[in-house]
């Protein structure tokens, strides 16, 4: 009887052990651990070379290079370069590019997102997680202080969204549609959703309309438009 008393607690063990382990992930609720990786070159704004190769920078999105603000946020994460970073997995492990997608840490900084504080990059999320409430307030506010990027232009205000159709009837056949009115004199500006898809553009006196084919989410975007003195319009959806 003792014996079986004995079985059958070990037997509860293994079950609770088995619970603890595949719960979470039956849940999906999966966490990973840090790791240390040494910063050997920084690539860009969301891009750094490492020990164990290229990490990019999970839910940011820094300038293009020749964009405004490149420079700047690439120069930010130059500062870590040569040092050692703590990298955390969220719940894809690499992208189409075969780079690591990582959250990143030095001492107790949050690097990405010390990033979207200092107005160097844009919220940039495929699905949340433990940090994205963290980075949705970052952006808030450095677009409240109009840091960097969200630096207002002298012709803020020109520009009025009229209409942004972003659902298709057939998906990537050039039925997303962008309607604003230009209330200004010309402008030479800069169009741009999230993912970096980048349009520069003289805008007219009056109406401008342009169909756009997969540039933007039907689950959620952005549409900033910019000229060379900063923001004139930005629209989250």
């Amino acid at each position: 009887m003792k014996i079986k008393r004995i079985l059958i607690f070990f037997a509860i063990v293994i079950i609770l052990i088995d619970l603890a382990y595949f719960y979470p992930k039956l849940a999906g609720k999966t966490t990973y651990s840090r790791e240390f990786v040494n910063v050997t070159k920084v690539i860009d704004g969301d891009t750094i070379d490492t020990s164990i190769g290229k990490v990019r920078l999970l839910g940011i999105n820094t300038p293009e290079k020749n964009q405004p603000y490149y420079e700047e946020a690439k120069a930010f994460l130059k500062q870590y370069e040569g040092k050692q970073v703590e990298i955390e997995r969220a719940k894809e492990d690499k992208d189409k590019y075969n780079r690591f997608l990582r959250y990143i840490f030095y001492n107790k900084i949050f690097i990405n997102q010390e990033i979207l504080k200092q107005g160097l990059a844009n919220l940039y999320v495929y699905s949340e997680d433990k940090y994205t409430q963290a980075l949705k307030e970052a952006e808030s506010s450095a677009q409240n202080q109009e840091k960097a990027l969200w630096k207002k232009s002298i012709n803020y205000g020109c520009l009025e969204l009229i209409k942004l159709k972003y659902l298709e009837e057939t998906r990537c056949n050039n039925q997303e549609q962008l309607i604003l009115n230009n209330k200004c004199n010309n402008l030479n500006v800069i169009l741009k959703d999230d993912a970096n898809h980048i349009y520069q553009i003289n805008l007219e006196l009056g109406t401008f309309v342009k169909n756009f084919s997969c540039v933007f989410n039907d689950e959620g975007d952005s549409l900033s438009v910019r000229d060379k003195d900063g923001l004139l319009l930005y629209y989250h959806y």
